[in-house]
């Protein structure tokens, strides 16, 4: 059986040239709040980090643009550059899900912008790991405490 859940989305990040204009949308015009902010050079990234609904069950939306639009990875390719899915057991996910054939991308589990372990389902196939997002990044984050009552919890 398998030994995690799927306990909810976790965010959806957003990518472009500039993230000035989706800020201008999500921030501006939706009035979706700016809860922090989050820079990496590995990971080409500068990034806004908006909160949608309150409390542990909350979706993350992330604003990316390239540090530099010349190198890899190109968080504003594809536009939307991925989904992420709580997950209340990590680490055996990924044992499980390799061995059944998903591809994750390089880097393994790591500490993500958010400061929760996460790991990334690829987003193409390979000949060894035939099942992944199929065009899409798929983000498996590790659930806090609280996400996974609050699921627990929910009717």
């Amino acid at each position: 059986s398998r030994p995690f859940r799927v306990l909810g989305l976790q965010q959806v990040a957003l990518g472009a040239l500039d993230k000035s204009a989706l800020s201008a949308l999500w921030c501006g015009v939706l009035g979706v709040p700016k809860t922090s902010s989050f820079r990496s050079t590995k990971e080409n990234v500068d990034e806004d980090i908006l909160t949608l609904g309150t409390g542990p069950l909350a979706v993350e939306v992330d604003l990316m643009q390239p540090i530099d639009p010349a190198e890899a990875p190109k968080p504003h390719v594809p536009a939307l550059n991925h989904i992420g899915l709580w997950v209340d057991h990590l680490h055996p996910a990924v044992e499980y899900l390799t061995a059944q054939g998903v591809r994750f991308a390089p880097g393994g589990i790591r500490k993500g912008a958010a400061g929760h372990d996460v790991a990334f389902i690829h987003p193409r196939p390979s000949d060894a790991s035939p099942l992944s997002g199929e065009g899409v990044l798929i983000e498996l984050v590790q659930a806090p405490d609280d996400v996974i009552a609050a699921n627990e919890s929910a009717p």
